[in-house]
């Protein structure tokens, strides 16, 4: 993984290069971002090029190099001539060692994410599932652990950071590095560390010579807090919608007005992104249309008919219909309070949140939207869709019951 993979994020890029040049490294890093931010890629391509920087014998590291601010015993050895992370591509392809960074395959960089057994009595570690693992970055280094679990097939089970896993972090780490000076471990996901995390708080806090820790994590709350405390935190922010835009524009080959549109309902989050890239064909408005009326109309039939409709849906495009019903709901509030706002719509949208504020009020709005937050929450945890959808429908109708019952047109 190279920086320039990484979509956006370019101060932290900066960051992270200085925190290598300037040797003020901890040895162990948490990268804090929330889902679609980035930070699984950035911390590769940062695990890669502190692997390359303190490389044996090349020509952009030595053995001597120290990361951690101790004294360097060659400082001159370190690419510090490097201050962009497009040089620090350019310098990672021409290493040697590149190849194997590359493919993940690099004997000094360990990694660890949530698994499951594959059988019945099976005590599962990481490196059971490290061809996928390398086939999933190839593939989605956006996804989210729901992503990476229906990608090994896990269905409905849990994915869990074990002890067995700690266990072998243990003995991986307490070996020799084979080609750099370092040894490293990305851990994704240590929000699903249990209390046998505990296991590794020592080896963090005094970790063999020359060993780097990179956890990368989406919830701070769910992580341990003995582990949190001994980590220099990188917060990776939400991305810009413009950096999504222009990724979309030029990594899924769209116009720009469908990059624009799509860039503005994903809020920052690139995987939302690409399920909406993937949905884009879906009549989203149509579906809220016809909800809508068969709500104002209090058609009973009518809305059976769409509750069934709706739940024969995956669970990624129901969240994905709920997080545009959700955007929606926010540009008409935005419609309706900020002047000149309208011309940064597209039309389509323009003319449905207009159509929307004439029949609902801003309050209205905003308490469906609560409803919609709550809803998407509950789909990502594997409701019931009837049930669910069902209880909004009688939620939404409470909520516009004094509304003039009209269709949406």
């Amino acid at each position: 993984m190279l920086f320039g993979d990484v979509i956006g994020q370019e101060e932290v890029k900066r960051q992270l290069l200085q925190m290598v040049h300037q040797n003020r490294l901890s040895h162990a890093l948490l990268f804090l971002g929330k889902e679609g931010s980035g930070a699984l890629p950035l911390a590769l391509a940062f695990a890669g090029y502190v692997n390359l920087s303190s490389y044996s014998g090349s020509a952009g590291g030595s053995a001597s190099v120290s990361l951690f601010g101790e004294a360097d015993a060659n400082p001159n050895d370190q690419p510090s001539e490097i201050k962009t992370p497009s040089e620090a591509d350019a310098w990672m392809q021409q290493h040697p060692g590149w190849s194997k960074v590359s493919a993940l395959v690099h004997p000094d960089i360990h990694f660890s994410y949530p698994v499951i057994p594959k059988k019945s009595g099976d005590k599962p570690i990481s490196t059971d599932y490290i061809r996928e693992w390398r086939e999933f970055i190839r593939q989605y280094p956006y996804g989210n652990n729901y992503d990476w679990l229906q990608f090994i097939g896990a269905e409905n089970k849990q994915g869990n950071i074990t002890v067995n896993e700690c266990n072998d972090i243990i003995h991986k780490l307490s070996l020799k590095s084979f080609e750099s000076r370092y040894k490293i471990l990305l851990m994704w996901l240590p929000e699903y560390l249990g209390k046998e995390g505990n296991r590794l708080l020592k080896l963090i806090e005094e970790p063999p010579e020359d060993t780097l820790f990179i956890l990368v994590a989406e919830n701070e709350e769910l992580i341990l807090p003995t582990i949190l405390s001994r980590t220099q935190l990188v917060k990776v922010p939400a991305l810009e919608s413009k950096d999504i835009e222009i990724a979309l524009a030029e990594r899924g080959k769209l116009t720009a007005t469908q990059a624009r549109q799509i860039a503005l309902i994903s809020e920052g989050n690139y995987r939302e992104a690409l399920q909406l890239l993937q949905h884009s064909g879906d009549d989203w408005q149509g579906l809220i249309r016809d909800w809508l009326n068969v709500i104002l109309k209090t058609d009973l039939p009518g809305q059976v008919k769409w509750i069934e409709e709706i739940s024969r849906m995956g669970r990624e495009k129901q969240k994905q219909f709920l997080l545009y019903f959700n955007h929606l709901l926010q540009q008409a509030i935005r419609v309706a309070i900020i002047p000149g706002i309208s011309d940064q719509l597209p039309e389509t949208e323009l003319d449905f949140v207009k159509r929307l504020n004439k029949r609902i009020s801003i309050h209205q709005h905003q308490a469906i939207i609560e409803e919609l937050d709550q809803a998407t929450y509950y789909i990502e945890r594997n409701a019931n869709a009837k049930l669910l959808f069902h209880a909004l429908t009688i939620k939404f109708y409470h909520i516009i019951a004094k509304n003039e019952i009209v269709e949406m047109k």
